[in-house]
Parts: C-alpha cells; structure tokens; sequence
C-alpha cells in the first residue's frame, strides 16, 4: 500500500491510519482524541500492515468462527473510496471497545486511576451493554478508594465506595461494606477531633438510614459514643441542677439530647429545668449598649428596649390608615373633626407600678414634650397641640391647633423609673440588664412571674454572621433568631422544628451623610454616587443570594414601599418615581464636572479648592450591613474614588461626629408621617438644612386629614429623589425564627419581645 497520512485537528500532528509493515504505535491518552475506529491486521503471506478502519459492520462486533469472502472497509481519513480484503488474508481485528475495555483493565491494574477514569467514561458514553463494563467499573471504583484511603483522602475514598455499593452491590459486598465501615470510622474520628460534632451526627443519622441491617461496624462503635458524651453531659446537668446552677444545667441538658436524642430521661430532664428555671436564648447580629424601643435607626436598641422600658404609645402594628397604638395607660378618643384627642387612664386594670400613675403626671409629661428648653421636646407635637387639659385624674385632653390624622403616633414617649418616683432612666418593663459577658447579654425578670412559664431569664447571644446564628438554632444552641438573612429564611422555612415568620413592616436602607465632607455636600456629587451605585445587583446578589423573595426591592426614596402592589404600608411611597440606573459613566461625568463647579467656586471665592478626601462609609458590625458596604465600596472604586469603610463598635448604629462621612442605616421608618423629620429634619438622621426638604416637613405636619397627609408625603418623596439629603438602597423583608417548642412568641409582632411576656417553653 501506498501510505497516506491525515493531520488531526486536536492533535495537530500527524497521525497515521495505515502501514504495510510493523504495527501502530500506542498513542496513550491521545487515543481517545482519535476518531473510533478498528484496527486490522494482515497476514505476512498477504504482505503484512495494518489499517485504521471506521468501525466495522460484524455481527456482535466479533471476528466471524469461520468468515468466508471478503470484508468491506473504509480507511479513516480516506472517506470517499471502499476498500476489500479476503478473510483469509486478516490475522486479527482488534475492535475499539475492546481496544478501550483493554486501556481501562491495564491502567486500573498499574494504579493509573487518572488515566483510566476518561477511558471508562468514554465505554459508559458509547457502549453501555458491554457484558465486561460493570465489572470493571466496579473494579475501578473499589481500586481508587483503596488508593485514596491510604492516601488520607477520606472523604472522596468514602464516597467511591458508597457509589460502588449503590452501582453494584453484588460486587465483592463483604469488601465494599468492610471498607464503608473503615472509612466512616476514621472520618468520624476525623470529624470529632476537629469539634465538627454537627457534621458528625448527620453522617452517624445517614448511615444509620442507608446500612441498617447491614451491620456497619462504625455505626455502632459510635453511636456508643455519642452515648457515653450524651450520658456524661446528663450527669452533670443533674447535679448543676441540685447545686441551683440553672443556667448551666439547662445547657448541659440540651447538649445531651442534641448528642443523643434517644438518650433515656432526656426530654424530662429539659423538660424540668425549664419548668424551675424557664429561660431562653436568643441569637442576635447585634447587642444593645443603650437600649430605647423608639430608636429609629439602632435594631438592637430597640428590640432590648422593649424588654427594659414601656411606651406611652406602643405601635402594635399596622392598619389601612397608619400605624395601630396601644394607649399604656388605658384607652384614647378622637373626635370626628379629628381635632380633639383624649386619654381615658383605667388604673385599676394595671399592674403595679403602672396602677399608680394618674392624669395629672401624664399630663405633664405631655407638656414637658411641648417645651423647647426640655430635653424630651418634639417640634411636631409643639406644632401639633394647642391645649392640654384635665377633666379628673383620669381623663386627659388634648386639643389640637388643625385635625391630625394620627396625634399618638406624635407622643410615643419612653415611660422610665422616674415617672414612678425612680430614678431618670431607669427601666419599668418586666426585666433587667443583669450580666454582660463578652458576647452574651443576660435580661432577668424583675419580682414574679406573670405565668408560671414566664421566661425567668432572656439571654441574648451576639452571633458572628447570620449563618453562624443559623447553625447555632440548629444545633440548639439558640431558641430564636431576631434577624435572617432572607436567604436563610427561605431555606430555614422548609424545616419542620423551626417556625419563620416576617415582621409585618420592612426595614428601609439608607446611606446618610454624617459629616462636614465638602463634596457629599453636593447634591450632584451625592447623585453620582448613586449613579455609581449597582443596588439592583448588590440586592439581588449579595444579600438575596439571587433568590426571589416578595417585598424586597431598591427604593427611590426614604420611605417604605410596601410588600405588594397597592399595600396600604406604602402611604408615602410614589410608585411612579424609579429608582435611578446604574450608569458609570454618567456618575464618572457628574464627578468630573461637580469639581469643575467647585473649583470655579474657589476661584471666584479666591479660596483653595477643595481637596477630594477619602469617603469613610461607616457600617454596623454585623455580616449583612458588612456585605452590603463592600459591594459598594467596590463599585465605587471603579469611579476612581478612594473609600474608607469603618466598622462601628458593637450596640452602634450611628457613628460619633467625625468618625465617618456616610452611614449605613437600616432604618424602622414605619410611620413616614412622623419618622419623616426624624429622618430627614435638622435635628434628625439627616440634619437636612435643605429649604425644599424643610417647606416639604412643614407642610406634611399642616396636613388636616389623609388626603393631604398622603399627598405631601408623595411631594416630599419627589423632593428628596431630587434633593438627595440620603441615598435610598433597598428596602428589606426582615425575618425571625425559633424552635417550635417556645410558643407565645407571635406571628405578626413589631418587635421581636412585644409578647415576651407570654412567652414559654413546650417539650
């Protein structure tokens, strides 16, 4: 023969298809970049060689017993044209699938695992009946695992064997499960020694669930184990629980039913210390360091606020008009031209030290509000009131200057010891600060129980990242979580021993300008930092893990937008203005050109310009607010501007004077009517000195019904979209967990304690 040659287009080098002498060589890996063909051999009387043939057309892809005539072929890379040979003239045919059932045998048995592992492939691929291919996939999969396992590569060498024991289970079944039960041991081992005791239980409980019967040797050496652990922590419960040590016996008690659920007496030993010694933890991204349930911009403040202090006005929800109150002290009236507002104070249906509070104190406290040289005073209730009046001790009036849609949301007054006679600050709800250690802020109830399983003690436990709290619910380590990422939620929602439940009213995510920066002084300046901003994508992606959850949305201005279309909580959100784009180059453009204006200023001025400082964005020290801000920083690195990120100190959510330039705030605008000064007004967040934002506050505060309320509050919005006093970000769905063996707790609850009161433990 002639001999011809073709260049192949992944190897690119010359591969030979055909030879009158010798045999081909072996081309290793490389044969499988070759096209699947058939080799045949020629008898030396026929003059020898061998050819590369496309695959052959023989029954059973077999050599005939007894062949007969001549066998048609085509030569790879010579596609046009047929070629014959007699029978009597081939001495062999080595087919492809048998080529390649050779290459896999060979290299398992040289331990070339790598190797092999395309070759078998390729034989799963294509020739899925071959009578040799189970075996030899069995054969390979038993092979590496063995190689791995004296490698120290448990896991992989693990889950070789368990995919041989599911593939093939006839297959050498005393080896394969005797090997299973090595590797889980020393995984297990492995898992113990590194304090992953959570992963080493949901491999225990697996293995449980897919060998029973099969008597595994590691599941019950350890099973013994978590016994003996689980049993060891029992017995010091107990007698923490004889030494009155509470607190410890309740955590040695869940530590051994979470060691072994199964543990004899272990349910009634948990069951008993929470009916002495009722407690529960709480897992939080932040603890309060000054607690006040009317802080609008602290989350922590605000939830322990609750447990420490009363309100005058406690918002328990929300309605189709507003915020729903409850009166502290009794019940309240408003008259139909909405310019009347009374207090009807029922002490006798109080608890002490509430039943001693009268008409008269109330009614000073309320003046003291009006009064600008008092600490406590608020422009809009000064503004609002005309006239406050007694009719008994019972029965405070308020008369007002113009109707007002909503006065209690005007007086939501912290009610603290000295209302009682106490010292100035002191607090008045069921419980106390009482140990602060590290991490861990223990709250204790003041004098009895209101029930018999009323939490003696509530403890909160600063967690370091969302995840973190999420393992410490599983685990049992925490009863409650106040605050998920929505993304956890989602996946939390599916498991049955957990309850997650939304605050009805969402957080509104804002950047607020908190220094003398002379750029973030400017409003085009401010704008293209919005510009600059990808809020859609940091949304979506980083804090939603690319997940659709409902209500959550980037905004366009400082007030909530509701959770669906039409929502009533959205009072004082313009749907029709969208948030801006993300466009670079126009945020790159408005910089360029806000220096330009400054330094033209300067000029004029003859003043130096200003000098483009470094923008400090500070951040509370929580995992959420944390992700959100280096995505920022990120995106606004891209437009050349150097970015400082500053991390507040724990139970912060504001930074001290001097500290930062920009603020990350997740703010509780739930009542825009009221919060929108304590956002926005000069003595707010904000401290907007802003004239358009200003004429915006007052005329809101002249509203003489909804209409107008709801109106002014759409101007405002328009005004702020413009003005920037803020950057808007996003508004978030928040979310809470707990075990569903603490109940009271409450499914549409404001604050997360607004029934701690009634809340107790089940088991």
């Amino acid at each position: 023969m002639m001999m011809l040659g073709s260049v192949g287009t992944h190897l690119q080098a010359e591969i030979i298809n055909y030879a009158e002498v010798g045999r081909p060589e072996d081309p290793g890996l490389e044969l499988l970049q070759e096209d699947p063909h058939d080799l045949i051999f020629f008898k030396k009387e026929a003059g020898g060689g061998w050819v590369k043939a496309r695959l052959l057309d023989l029954p059973g892809r077999e050599m005939p017993a007894n062949p007969k005539g001549q066998l048609k072929f085509r030569i790879n890379g010579i596609e046009t044209k047929d070629f014959v040979a007699k029978w009597d003239e081939i001495e062999l045919i080595d087919f492809w699938e048998k080529r390649l059932e050779r290459e896999t045998a060979d290299r398992i048995k040289s331990g070339d695992f790598t190797g092999a592992y395309p070759f078998l492939s390729v034989l799963i691929r294509d020739y899925p009946n071959r009578p040799n291919l189970r075996t030899l996939r069995s054969e390979y999969l038993l092979r590496d695992a063995l190689s791995r396992f004296k490698k120290g590569e448990i896991g992989p060498a693990l889950a070789m064997l368990e995919e041989l024991h599911r593939y093939a289970p006839e297959y050498k079944s005393d080896s394969v499960i005797s090997g299973i039960g090595l590797t889980t041991d020393r995984l297990m081992q492995r898992l113990m020694e590194e304090q992953k005791l959570e992963l080493a239980q949901q491999l225990l409980a697996r293995l449980e669930k897919d060998y029973r019967g099969q008597n595994l040797a590691s599941i019950k050496k350890w099973n013994q184990t978590f016994l003996e652990m689980a049993q060891e922590r029992q017995d010091a419960a107990i007698a923490a629980l004889e030494a009155e040590d509470f607190r410890t016996a309740r955590r040695l008690s869940r530590e051994s039913i979470h060691l072994k659920p199964s543990i004899p007496n272990g349910q009634e030993l948990v069951r008993k210390i929470d009916q002495i010694y009722p407690l529960v933890n709480v897992g939080v991204l932040q603890t309060a360091k000054n607690p006040d349930p009317t802080r609008l911009d602290n989350w922590a403040a605000r939830r322990a606020g609750r447990l420490l202090y009363r309100v005058l006005f406690e918002m328990q929800g929300a309605g189709p008009e507003g915020g729903e109150y409850e009166f502290l002290f009794g019940e309240t009236e408003q008259s139909a031209d909405r310019q009347e507002f009374k207090m009807l104070l029922q002490p006798e249906k109080l608890e002490s030290p509430l039943d001693r509070i009268n008409g008269f104190l109330v009614a000073d406290r309320l003046a003291e509000r009006v009064d600008p040289g008092s600490p406590v005073y608020f422009s809009p209730w000064a503004a609002a009131i005309k006239a406050i009046g007694l009719d008994g001790p019972k029965e405070i009036d308020c008369l007002l200057r113009r109707p007002n849609v909503l006065p209690s949301a005007l007086i939501q007054m912290t009610v603290d010891g000295s209302w009682f006679g106490g010292e100035p600050g002191s607090p008045t709800g069921d419980y106390r600060r009482d140990v602060v250690e590290g991490d861990v802020v223990r709250y204790t109830l003041v004098g009895k129980q209101r029930t018999a399983t009323q939490p003696r003690e509530i403890v909160e436990i600063r967690t370091e990242s969302a995840a973190d709290g999420v393992a410490k619910l599983l685990k049992g380590e925490v009863d409650v979580l106040d605050q998920l990422f929505p993304a956890d939620a989602v996946r939390l929602e599916s498991n049955r021993k957990f309850r997650v439940a939304k605050y009805p009213l969402p957080s509104v995510h804002m950047l607020v300008p908190c220094s003398d920066h002379a750029y973030l002084a400017e409003r085009a300046f401010r704008r293209a930092l919005v510009y600059g901003t990808n809020r859609e994508d940091i949304l979506s992606g980083e804090l939603l893990e690319g997940l659709e959850v409902p209500g959550c949305r980037v905004l366009s201005g400082p007030f909530p937008a509701g959770l669906e279309q039409n929502d009533p909580l959205g009072y004082a959100y313009d749907q029709s203005i969208a948030p801006r784009r993300y466009e670079p180059r126009l945020a790159k453009l408005l910089i360029t050109m806000n220096a330009n204006t400054l330094e033209s200023q300067a000029k004029r001025k003859k003043e130096a310009v200003p000098e483009l400082k470094p923008i400090r964005l500070a951040h509370p020290p929580e995992n959420l607010s944390r992700s959100a801000c280096e995505a920022i920083k990120s995106q606004w690195e891209l437009l050349d501007l150097e970015i400082e990120l500053v991390e507040l100190p724990v139970g912060m959510a504001f930074p001290e004077p001097g500290t930062a330039d920009l603020a990350y705030v997740a703010a509780a605008v739930w009542e825009p009517i009221i919060d929108a000064r304590r956002v926005l007004g000069p003595n707010g967040m904000a401290g907007s000195t802003d004239q358009l934002v200003g004429l915006g506050l007052r005329r809101l505060e002249e509203s003489r019904n909804w209409k107008d309320a709801r109106d002014r509050l759409l101007d405002l919005h328009y005004i702020v979209h413009h003005e920037l006093p803020i950057i808007p970000l996003w508004q978030l769905v928040d979310s809470y967990a707990y075990n569903r063996n603490l109940l009271g707790v409450g499914s549409d609850v404001v604050s997360l304690y607004q029934n701690a009161e009634k809340w107790r433990l089940s088991q």
